[in-house]
């Protein structure tokens, strides 16, 4: 992330990550904070332990012969039920994109999750936070997020009634807070 910033010539910036992003908006936060205007941290963890059932995922998905049984475990996920059931368009979206993912890129995905565990350095960040999680999210629960915001000094918790895709399913809520957030 940094080479990005650095490439693109900007000095600093608003950082937004959610879920895998929001570990690297974490680690932005620790060790590069002066890269970093406002932090948002949505529907992530700082820690996804134990290791051995990121090892058991990572050995399913290179076994696996395609991505579909991967696909639909992240859509389930991802989405609540009543736009599962709905068809709705949005879902068959990240459908196409999760059939479309590299298997050896998701298992060092996976691996970077496996190795993080930022619940002790986060109280080092010092930007601006806000931690968005969402009430119904199974991948990382609401008491991941209070965690981050009980850890990261002065940082605001948002609670929206979503699963994981926050952004997805309460767009403008989440747009209003985020805006109001940056403002």
């Amino acid at each position: 992330m940094i080479e990005l910033l650095d490439a693109l010539g900007i000095e600093r910036a608003h950082f937004l990550g959610l879920s895998l992003g929001g570990f690297i908006g974490q680690w932005l936060g620790v060790h590069a904070p002066e890269r970093i205007d406002h932090l948002i941290l949505s529907n992530t963890s700082s820690y996804l332990g134990p290791a051995g059932q990121w090892d058991e995922r990572i050995a399913a998905v290179l076994q696996a012969s395609d991505m579909s049984a991967t696909a639909e475990m992240f859509l389930g996920n991802w989405f609540p039920a009543r736009m599962l059931a709905a068809k709705e368009p949005v879902v068959d979206e990240f459908r196409a994109i999760l059939l479309a993912t590299d298997r050896q890129g998701l298992a060092g995905s996976y691996a970077a999750v496996r190795d993080a565990d930022l619940r002790r350095t986060i109280a080092l960040i010092s930007r601006p936070t806000l931690v968005i999680a969402g009430q119904h999210d199974t991948v990382t629960a609401v008491s991941h997020g209070e965690l981050i915001a009980a850890t990261v000094p002065g940082s605001k918790l948002l609670i929206l009634p979503a699963v994981h895709l926050s952004n997805i399913e309460y767009p403008a809520e989440f747009m209003q807070a985020v805006l109001g957030f940056l403002r």
